[in-house]
């Protein structure tokens, strides 16, 4: 099938629905979702059902980039600080020395079994030399999975901040394979200065969004999430075209959004959520469109070679390095190790050697992209399995509850209070809006019978509700305990 713009729209959104609808049972199965999502698009593809014909790897790789804007600036948001701050060494060491260390190892092993070049097989080895953020932060989030010790903002700081140290690693061994005349030390100041100036821009960035958003005032809310997705393009955009990485400077500038006061800051979050979802669809089905089934099965020997040596091997030995000035348990190590994922972004970067046509550019690709879906498979699907092996996961009874400490820590704590209902409160059995609310506070949240539920105004009061008040001032709530009082003192007050 020949894709036109009289159907695009149709078959789009069509693949669209079915990987929403299917993804909603897919981990009953025990199935990733992006698995499935990727397993749709080859259905729809060259050699799937549908048969449409999508071979164009510049398209495929600007919808990539795009989709990880959207993928990493998320991530970005939704990381706390004050939870992320004990592990920022362990996240950057691994993020950066880690990533190196699996490339190098990896790409001394294709270079072994291989007829690749020593510069080939290191430009494979750095296309799958990070973890993929929207691979971990989805199966993560989706099982609930609450790990000790820390782990879990280890392994999110470093999966969302690894993507960069692996695509300066993809852009630099390129080079040299395209360049052979140029010398491997004639690249570093290319490295250093991708690092330096995308971690300095997304600094700026991040500061420079932050005025713009809480300065401009403008009239409608819902432009404050256009806004920053505005935002974010010109930080990855701005910053590429300065000679630094993109990729480093919109995590890092989402990171300090994310920990930052920001007008209509919940909504901003929301949308994001919801856009990563939808570029993680979108990524995963463009890249099932554009592989060729039938061309990866004659890597098949060799990619499941080089899948089990970088799980088993180039994966722990990054890891295990990286981290021996580090106190931490063995089996917390292995752990990190085993949460190596590769998903969407190696294939995304497998994309750069097609563009640049190299010799073997195509077998690069069909053996990324094998080894992608071997670590999604073996890795994705045994993580709780693992989590519970090597006794690292916290029992389902004291898992902490992340979402609500998340919320809290972003507003200030004078202009938060958390209430209990009382039995006799004058507030048991009322809807919300019956309560007479200050206009400056509002009930962001209610813990009932252990659960947390989003009130409206419909909402009624229940007896041993657990109240997070949010207001202006401290005034606003001392009126909202006005409103709460017992049925006793209010009389009294009238």
């Amino acid at each position: 099938m020949i894709v036109t713009i009289e159907n695009i729209l149709l078959i789009g959104s069509l693949l669209l629905f079915i990987s929403i609808v299917a993804g909603k049972t897919s981990y009953r199965f025990g199935v990733p979702i992006l698995l499935l999502f990727l397993a749709i698009g080859m259905l729809a593809g060259t050699d799937g059902i549908l048969g449409i014909r999508f071979s164009d790897p510049q398209i495929a790789q600007f919808i990539g980039i795009v989709s990880l804007n959207f993928i990493l600036f998320s991530g970005g948001l939704d990381t706390s600080w004050n939870t992320v701050k004990p592990v920022l060494r362990q996240g950057v060491v691994l993020s950066t020395l880690g990533v190196l260390l699996t490339a190098l190892s990896l790409g001394t092993f294709v270079w072994l079994i291989t007829d690749f070049t020593l510069y080939e097989s290191m430009l494979l080895g750095s296309i799958v030399s990070s973890t993929d953020a929207a691979a971990v932060f989805s199966i993560l989030r989706s099982k609930s999975l609450a790990l000790k010790s820390n782990l879990r903002p280890t392994l999110e700081l470093e999966s969302g901040s690894n993507d960069p140290m692996a695509y300066v690693l993809t852009i630099v061994f390129l080079t040299l394979v395209v360049n052979q005349d140029q010398s491997l030390l004639s690249v570093i100041p290319i490295f250093l200065q991708q690092m330096i100036v995308g971690a300095l821009a997304g600094y700026l960035f991040g500061r420079l969004s932050k005025f713009v958003i809480n300065k401009i005032h403008l009239d409608f809310e819902g432009l404050y999430p256009v806004l920053s997705i505005a935002l974010m393009f010109i930080t990855f955009s701005a910053t590429d075209f300065a000679g630094g990485n993109g990729f480093l400077a919109i995590y890092i500038c989402a990171v300090y959004l994310g920990n930052q006061d920001l007008i209509h800051k919940k909504a901003i979050i929301k949308m994001y959520d919801g856009l990563a979802w939808l570029m993680q669809i979108v990524l995963f089905l463009t890249l099932g469109l554009l592989v060729t089934p039938s061309q990866v099965v004659p890597y098949i020997g060799i990619g499941l070679l080089i899948s089990v040596f970088l799980i088993l091997v180039a994966r722990p030995v990054g890891v295990f390095i990286s981290l021996i000035f580090f106190r931490m348990k063995l089996r917390r190590r292995a752990y990190i190790s085993w949460v190596g994922l590769r998903g969407a972004v190696p294939i995304v970067f497998a994309t750069y050697p097609l563009i640049a046509g190299i010799d073997k550019a195509s077998m690069i690709f069909n053996i990324v992209f094998f080894v992608s879906v071997t670590s999604v498979i073996i890795q994705g699907t045994t993580l709780s399995l693992f989590a519970r092996w090597l006794r690292v996961a916290l029992p389902q009874k004291v898992k902490p509850v992340s979402d609500i400490e998340k919320f809290i820590s972003d507003y200030p704590k004078e202009t938060m209070q958390e209430m209990e209902v009382s039995q006799g409160s004058y507030a048991v059995g009322k809807k919300i809006v019956d309560l007479n609310f200050p206009k400056n506070a509002i009930i962001a949240i209610i813990k009932r019978n252990g659960k947390f539920i989003t009130p409206g105004g419909s909402t009624v009061i229940n007896a041993n509700d657990g109240l997070l008040v949010l207001a202006d001032n401290t005034e606003g709530l001392q009126k909202v305990q006005d409103c709460l009082m017992s049925e006793t003192k209010a009389k009294s007050k009238g």
